[in-house]
């Protein structure tokens, strides 16, 4: 029986994938010129900036863009930068279709030979086979498909065409389904092959979607048809064509032979070989090749956007989780000035240490006498000052310890904002990537603890060397207690010690008091510093480019020089 070969009659004024165009098609095809320089870079910059893209926080749709991305990835890789590299190389005509549609049967029979494995056993097509002419082996050397097909040099192929037999796009294998659509993306035609009996299966239809899309050049061979039901089926399928956006593509008929095994008669694929042929031409190859690049140069554009738009999306929910931090620093802000104002310093050490200086005997037992003078004279100033070396390593000590655990809770808090059903999306990211911060954090809190033991003996020199009514009664302090002493004294008043308070006041009055409150305020205010610093620490988790309120520019930009180019 011959085969009864047939076209969808053209519905629209641009001509079949297989049509014989004329003679100033091809050059009107490719009058801008594909393989320009600017337009080679424009899409090798775009492939970087996509690759380069990620997708930090768990957020909805991260998926699909994480998919997205791996798919344009994809499509640059393996056809896109290949083709605007070397646009000589052969057009790629994959073999595609579901399971026992009879793809490797046909591609046997196009070449005359068996070059790839065909039978019931399913999948036969372990391994995809693309069978090229060997003229055109240098050309296709750098061919990115290459790494994945086993490749045929047989001298009945057209030269300027390499045809692909593909695995099943319903393979039960996944990495078959997986291989089979990869191929396809890296096509310059797709020669899509079906049967009388499942023509109308939706995956196909799915798969040609993407093809219709992307402006791929698409024929459709429809395999082992009865006679009987050639027109019902044969008209239902062109239909479907229209329907589908394909009213141009070019429609095969390959009647039902019965049982056999091995090629085909060359007569039933005749009208199919014919037709490759047709194309295998340089001037029809690279209108094929045209048509379906400019389609993937265009199929990009919504890609990109989509891409960006994600890229958006995360910026937006790290903008919203810096913004949930920042309201949940005020609290811990607060709390921490509360603990220090309490006296919180002053707790443990601090106090038991103060109770051995005012113990009977002790060097700051008894400063002022019953008279009002202050007791002592420049010798017992300096065993004071030895006497309060322990209290200031205390102080020192207790001060920078506070400030460790007032960071400890603001960091507990400000991970507890992520979680729950209020958190921002994204916030389980932040937490597995939040940093420890314990070395920052203690040696913040030592820097701030040392820094205010020095602040409280600024005061006291500044307070010691003022001048007025009272001088006289300054230089009695500062020869009986020396400038150590009265700093201790100042800053255990400060952290919560009310005896000493008490103390620095009956030895200076107001003044003293003056300075023990800006002391305290002073230890509140680096306080809310340490809850400041975790706040720091948190904004690390989005410390990443692609989380930047401007990410998505670059894409734009990609996209924006992309459009000028094509």
């Amino acid at each position: 029986m011959s085969a009864q070969p047939g076209t969808v009659p053209a519905q629209t004024s641009e001509p079949a994938p297989g049509a014989v165009a004329e003679p100033a098609t091809a050059p009107q095809i490719l009058a801008r010129p594909l393989a320009q320089t600017s337009l080679l870079d424009a899409v090798r910059d775009l492939r970087r900036d996509v690759d380069a893209t990620s997708f930090p926080l768990e957020i909805p749709g991260v998926g699909d863009a994480r998919a997205s991305r791996a798919r344009l990835v994809d499509q640059l890789d393996e056809h896109l930068v290949p083709r605007l590299t070397e646009l000589s190389a052969p057009a790629v005509v994959v073999v595609a279709g579901s399971t026992g549609a009879g793809k490797s049967t046909l591609v046997n029979s196009l070449v005359g030979r068996e070059v790839t494995a065909a039978g019931v056993l399913r999948p036969t097509t372990r391994e995809p086979v693309l069978v090229h002419h060997p003229l055109d082996t240098d050309l296709l050397s750098h061919h990115p498909v290459l790494d994945e097909v086993d490749a045929v040099a047989v001298d009945t192929v057209p030269r300027g065409i390499a045809i692909l037999d593909a695995p099943d796009l319903d393979s039960v294998l996944d990495s078959n389904r997986d291989t089979a659509h990869r191929l396809l993306e890296a096509a310059d035609l797709w020669l899509f092959v079906t049967t009388a009996s499942r023509y109308g299966d939706a995956l196909p239809w799915q798969v040609l979607r993407s093809a219709v899309e992307r402006s791929t050049s698409v024929a459709m061979v429809l395999n082992r048809v009865p006679a009987a039901s050639l027109p019902t089926v044969r008209g239902d399928l062109l239909e479907r064509l229209r329907a589908h956006g394909l009213a141009g593509s070019p429609l095969f008929v390959i009647p039902d032979v019965g049982p056999h095994s091995g090629p085909l008669a060359g007569p039933v694929v005749a009208p199919v070989l014919r037709w490759l042929t047709t194309l295998a031409g340089p001037d029809r190859a690279r209108t094929v090749v045209a048509r379906t690049l400019r389609g993937s140069l265009a199929a990009l554009r919504p890609w990109v956007d989509e891409l960006a738009e994600a890229v958006q999306d995360q910026a937006d929910a790290a903008a919203r989780i810096s913004r949930t931090l920042d309201e949940a620093t005020a609290a811990p802000g607060d709390a921490a000035a509360r603990t220090v104002r309490s006296g919180a310093v002053a707790d443990g050490a601090v106090r038991a240490r103060w109770a051995e200086l005012v113990a009977k005997g002790a060097p700051f037992a008894r400063l002022v006498g019953r008279s009002g003078r202050v007791r002592g004279s420049s010798r017992t100033a300096r065993a004071r000052a030895a006497a309060v070396a322990p209290l200031m390593s205390d102080l020192t000590e207790s001060t920078a310890s506070v400030l460790t655990a007032v960071g400890l809770r603001a960091g507990a808090a400000l991970r507890a904002s992520l979680t729950g059903p209020q958190a921002p999306p994204g916030g389980d990211s932040v937490l597995a990537r939040w940093p420890d911060g314990e070395a920052s954090r203690g040696a913040a809190a030592e820097r701030a603890a040392r820094a205010w033991s020095g602040e409280g003996a600024r005061h006291v020199r500044v307070l010691l060397a003022g001048s007025g009514a009272d001088a006289r009664r300054r230089a009695q302090v500062s020869r009986a207690v020396g400038e150590e002493g009265l700093t201790a004294l100042v800053l255990a008043a400060a952290a919560g010690v009310d005896e000493a308070a008490a103390a620095a006041r009956t030895l200076l009055g107001d003044p003293a008091d003056e300075v023990v409150t800006a002391l305290r305020d002073d230890l509140a205010r680096r306080a809310r510093t340490q809850v400041d610093l975790e706040r720091t620490i948190a904004e690390r988790t989005l410390d990443d480019p692609d989380l930047a309120a401007d990410a998505s520019s670059r894409l734009r930009l990609r996209l924006a020089v992309l459009k000028g180019l094509t």
